[in-house]
């Protein structure tokens, strides 16, 4: 072990390049643990983030890289190795190599390769923390495929995959996903000022879990916000000028092809009449057995004109995706990022390096934007693109001919005021009045129709309605709101579980009446909203393979007396009682804190929660990292919270410190002033 460590040391230590000079990098620490780092250039500062998320979680950022070299599989088993297929089948590594300099600007490629330089730096120093020794060093180019996979499990790509795989070709599979953005215009506002929320739902820790921090160059780079751990810039937040959310949206990004086969000849295929050859394409996907011993298991695809090619039991599958057609998203963060003005931000645009969400924008000069975000390609509107589409003719071979920003859903200061998005229809982004046109936008794009909305949509349109203007007070009060509306306009099939007459359950009377009494809304003192959720958790998790709980029209009555039949054994069982307050059964967790929770699935302070063996619900994603901001002619005001605080070591007294102020719908104070942060920083050192 000894040997293995000075090996690995000497390994990542000997390639690094004198690009950085630590001194010149400052990592102020403040009260909460967030880490603020100042440099003079933007590539220190790259560095000096580096170093500071992997002082707080360097296991997830190696997460993020150990699939960009194939090595997930050999640290976590199988179900790492699930990622290093997709990063494989995305070629992810191919076509980063193929253009790395030419579509990624040069003094961009100096921020990759210098927080490249401060993940080896850390390394180095920390070899014990390492997971894998062939890991690092890393370079810029190893930073990249995290990007394409990230992007592309954000656009579902896992969803069609898992029908290849499974021989379910065609089924439906959804899965529920999250966020909510708003932004409201200095004339929508009681002091003048433009309003931003930030509040994107992702996992409340490990992959793709946010990190908050805050950059500070003399090179313009000051923008306090959150990434993911391993991100070089941030992908949301606020600068001086201008800030942004992102909500995950649904635009169909991946299509799926059935090849016609040669009915004699092995791997031919027919496109534009003629019959090709199928290119086998292998890959060794290594897993780790018995803790450690490595064993490869070769698997066999093909590579068509479409693509990457499946053989299934129904035949041969090509799937096509929008995730891996560019690799300039992580300079297209970087430039909004740097962007002082609506005009920047709207060139950074242009990159359309991120391929999917939704956008949501305001800046100080009173400007707010909803771009309904993705790189769309043109496609035949001959053809349904809905479903699987024919493999024999180039008229559905979509090829480097995308949609520009300006022909994408979008609303810029719309009169009434305000832009919002909670992972709902583009089209309804606004006041009903300044709405984008759902004509001018032809259906093979891929878009939401009007008529898909979540229960937050809903709920942030009626109670925005409710204000001809609105307070900073009012504006959070719109955020926590924990009610759904009535009827249940997200999922129609459980509104029926509120009007089951208790005379012809007798076993479960309280339960029915508590519900037909309950005001809808999932406070934590609430124990009909105990029984609610609980229910729906216990429905959603007895749909068949390949249901969506989005796409359900009803279930039988009799089920839904079962889902209250299960909740009311449930707290018989394990609280001793057949009812229990919300706050009780839904616990926020982490180490030895626990405390109680509000909110529930698709409610505007969105909790989504998994059963434990103690019987209590324990949050796992949902409301995570939220940021509010207010802009005037006089500056920034920001206010934000973590989900449970800056580090994820559980020997930092920064692990649980933000639980408090997270449940108690609380934010903490943050700033972008560097006198101010240095002042007050608790610790201020150079990463070394």
């Amino acid at each position: 072990m000894l040997f293995f460590r000075l090996f690995l040391v000497l390994t990542i230590a000997i390639p690094l390049r004198a690009q950085v000079d630590p001194q010149n990098i400052q990592i102020a620490r403040d009260q909460w643990g967030v880490p603020h780092i100042f440099a003079p250039t933007d590539a220190e500062v790259a560095y000096g983030l580096a170093w500071a998320s992997a002082e707080d979680d360097f296991l997830t950022m190696q997460k993020q890289l150990l699939p960009a070299k194939g090595l997930m599989g050999q640290v976590f088993g199988k179900q790492g190795a699930q990622l290093d297929v997709i990063v494989h089948l995305l070629g992810a590594r191919k076509t980063t190599r193929e253009r790395y300099t030419t579509d990624l600007s040069p003094d961009f490629r100096k921020i990759l390769e210098a927080y490249a330089d401060g993940l080896n730096a850390y390394a180095a120093r920390h070899p014990k923390e390492v997971l894998h020794r062939k890991l690092f060093p890393v370079d810029g180019q190893d930073l990249i495929p995290s990007y394409m996979l990230g992007l592309a499990l954000l656009s579902q790509i896992d969803e069609p995959l898992s029908e290849i795989f499974s021989g379910k070709i065609g089924e439906e599979v959804s899965q529920e996903r999250g966020s909510n953005a708003a932004a409201i215009a200095p004339h929508k506002t009681t002091t003048g000022e433009t309003f931003l929320l930030a509040n994107s739902h992702q996992p409340l820790e490990g992959l793709y879990s946010w990190y908050e921090a805050h950059v500070c160059s003399e090179e313009g780079w000051n923008m306090l916000g959150a990434n993911f751990p391993g991100g070089v810039s941030l992908f949301l937040g606020t600068n001086p000028y201008l800030g942004w959310a992102h909500t995950v949206n649904y635009p169909d990004f991946t299509d799926i092809y059935k090849l016609k086969m040669h009915p004699e000849r092995k791997l031919a295929y027919r496109f534009n009449g003629e019959w090709l050859e199928l290119q086998p394409d292998f890959y060794k996907a290594r897993i780790r057995l018995l803790g450690f011993l490595p064993a490869g298991k070769k698997q066999k695809f093909y590579q068509s004109k479409y693509g990457i090619t499946f053989e299934t039991p129904n035949g041969f599958f090509a799937l096509r995706t929008v995730a891996n057609q560019t690799i300039k998203a992580p300079e297209q963060w970087y430039r909004m990022n740097k962007a002082r003005n609506w005009d920047e931000f709207r060139a950074a645009l242009d990159l359309q390096g991120i391929t999917c969400t939704n956008i949501v924008y305001a800046d100080r000069e009173g400007h707010i934007y909803h771009l309904g975000n993705g790189l769309l390609p043109k496609r035949d509107p001959n053809y349904d693109w809905s479903g699987i589409l024919p493999g024999d003719t180039s008229a559905t071979l979509w090829e480097n001919d995308f949609y520009p920003v300006d022909q994408l859903v979008q609303v810029l200061d719309p009169p009434s005021g305000y832009v919002y998005n909670c992972n709902h229809t583009p089209f309804r982004s606004t006041a009903p009045e300044d709405n984008p046109d759902t004509t001018a936008i032809p259906p093979h794009m891929g878009y939401k129709r009007p008529n898909d909305l979540t229960n937050r949509g809903a709920r942030f349109q009626a109670l925005m309605q409710q204000y001809d203007q609105v307070s900073y007070e009012d504006f959070k009060r719109i955020k926590y709101d924990q009610a759904y509306e009535q009827p249940m306009v997200a999922v129609p099939w459980f509104e029926p579980i509120f009007h089951l007459n208790p005379d012809d359950y007798p076993d479960i009377q309280e339960q029915i009446r508590l519900l037909r009494d309950w005001d809808r809304v999932a406070d934590a003192n609430s124990e009909a909203a105990a029984t609610a959720i609980l229910a729906y958790y216990h429905l959603e998790s007895a749909l068949k393979s390949g249901q969506s709980v989005l796409e359900l029209d009803t279930l039988p009555e009799k089920e839904l007396a079962e889902a209250l039949r299960f909740a009311q054994e449930h707290f018989v069982e394990h609280f001793g009682q057949p009812t229990v307050r919300l706050g009780k059964l839904q616990q926020h967790r982490r180490g030895n804190v626990s405390l109680p929770m509000g909110g529930g699935p698709d409610v505007l302070a969105a909790v989504r929660s998994e059963l434990q063996k103690d019987g209590r619900l324990r949050p796992v994603s949902g409301d995570s990292y939220i940021q509010f901001v207010r802009y005037s002619e006089e500056g920034v005001q920001i206010e934000s919270i973590n989900a449970y605080g800056a580090s994820a070591r559980p020997d930092s007294p920064h692990y649980t410190d933000q639980m408090q102020r997270f449940t108690s719908q609380e934010l903490k104070p943050m700033t972008l002033d560097k006198e101010a942060v240095l002042d007050e920083a608790l610790r201020v050192y150079h990463p070394e």
